[in-house]
């Protein structure tokens, strides 16, 4: 007896220590800092343009000024109130931010309008970045922002190429007057800048004169960037590695469930494993084993009785689903089930994921996410996709839908087929889901499916 609780003790450790980090779970952060128009923005668009990478995102402080009162922002619109002092920008909901980021969660960014001079209620989401650039005269200025940053820039410019810098800027995208600008700069830029702003070369580890001219500093930036991007890959294809080895030996969870083999489920698979089967009948035939899995897939969803009157008087009892129902398709193989759901959940709420593998390393890489809204209080989501064979899409994907608030017990995995390693491995990682399958196939299968079913 004391055996087996030893045991279940060390199986049940195991378990808790199986863990999946995505690349953007630990953030790089690279803070730039420097006077008004000493090119900071200029920099940063840059350095992203030169890496040409989705997943390099540029946070602009001027994105957390402080809301103002009536009275301040009558004072704004005056050119009487100081936008250039630390008091002006809310450090605390930025280092919320940047700490959810850095642990690779979703981020709601606040908008400000210089034209209002007031923070607007709607906001941008930031998710699954990589690097982040953050830009803005006090990027530096916070001890709680310089703790969390992996590089510490700051931008060095001729004061009369900042304020000509500013003059062009404010006119142009902020709908500012000649006038109202110079009086801004000498009552508070300048001022502010000597005495909270050049003190932030202290703590910098690069200061670059002459902004996006200066090509060696540039350089030295992207090349760390791409080394950050580079350590992070390799860690992220090394833990994929490292899930397989411990799950290859583990037994078929209980949570994955087979579609019941029947004569006319056999049949179908074999006409759609067929190389010869017309694009015609594999797509006929597709849809109907997909609508299988959906209707099985949908098992998982509590439902209560609902008594409905109908307009000849009699009543009906049936069953209503206790909360929302969603499904999020894995693109682009997840898009073959759209005929199928709707024919089985015309009114269902669907979303996307596009998660292709890098062609050189063979790593997973997130592209595109746009999920339901209120996604985290659905009672089910069903995640949607033609095969599984290593599981590193799936894992990433199903990390997007925890990541965004949804419980690991309403998530149910719909495949056609998958592979026993993938299916072990996530399995592992993520306990609480369910998979429901048509068929196992070899761990090293090609992606067919969604070749014949698009015909490309």
């Amino acid at each position: 007896m004391a055996d087996n609780h030893g045991g279940t003790e060390s199986h049940v450790t195991i378990q808790r220590r199986t863990h999946y980090s995505p690349p953007w779970a630990d953030v790089s952060i690279i803070g730039i800092a420097g006077s008004s128009g000493s090119g900071k923005s200029t920099l940063s668009h840059a350095i992203v343009r030169k890496l040409n990478l989705p997943w390099v995102v540029i946070l602009s402080m001027d994105s957390f000024y402080n809301p103002l009162t009536p009275e301040q922002s009558k004072r704004a619109f005056d050119n009487d109130f100081d936008f250039d002092a630390p008091d002006a920008i809310d450090f605390n909901v930025l280092v919320d931010c940047l700490r959810d980021l850095k642990a690779g969660k979703r981020a709601e960014i606040p908008i400000y309008s210089f034209s209002k001079h007031q923070r607007l209620d709607n906001t941008t989401t930031i998710y699954s970045p990589h690097v982040i650039i953050l830009e803005g005269i006090f990027a530096l200025h916070d001890p709680r922002i310089i703790d969390l940053l992996d590089m510490r820039i700051f931008c060095e410019a001729d004061a009369d190429t900042c304020l000509s810098r500013r003059v062009l800027r404010d006119v142009k995208e902020r709908g500012r007057d000649v006038d109202g600008i110079m009086k801004q700069w000498f009552r508070f830029v300048k001022p502010n800048f000597e005495k909270f702003v050049e003190p932030q070369r202290k703590v910098a580890d690069i200061i670059v004169p002459r902004g996006i001219e200066n090509r060696v500093a540039m350089a030295m930036v992207v090349q760390y960037i791409e080394r950050k991007l580079i350590e992070k890959s390799t860690h992220h294809r090394a833990a994929l590695t490292q899930l397989e080895l411990a799950a290859a030996s583990d037994p078929l969870s209980d949570r994955v469930v087979i579609l019941d083999q029947s004569p006319q489920l056999r049949g179908m698979s074999t006409i759609i494993q067929d190389i010869d089967t017309s694009a015609e009948d594999f797509i006929f035939y597709f849809d109907r084993l997909a609508c299988l899995l959906i209707e099985q897939a949908l098992n998982n969803v509590q439902f209560r009785e609902k008594t409905i009157a109908t307009p000849q008087g009699y009543k009906y009892n049936g069953l209503q689903a206790t909360g929302d129902v969603s499904a999020v398709l894995v693109l682009r193989g997840g898009a073959a089930f759209e005929t199928a759901l709707k024919r089985v959940v015309p009114d269902m709420r669907t979303g996307r994921i596009l998660i292709q593998s890098n062609v050189r390393t063979g790593e997973p890489e997130l592209h595109y996410l746009k999920l339901p809204d209120n996604i985290d209080s659905h009672e089910s989501v069903l995640l949607i996709d033609t095969q599984m064979a290593s599981g590193g899409a799936a894992l990433m994907a199903v990390q997007v839908l925890v990541d965004h608030g949804v419980a690991q017990d309403k998530i149910v995995l719909a495949c056609y087929a998958a592979g026993r390693l993938g299916v072990h491995r996530l399995a592992k990682v993520f306990p609480g889901i369910t998979i429901v399958l048509c068929n196992m196939l070899a761990d090293i299968e090609d992606r067919w499916v969604e070749k014949k079913y698009f015909r490309c």
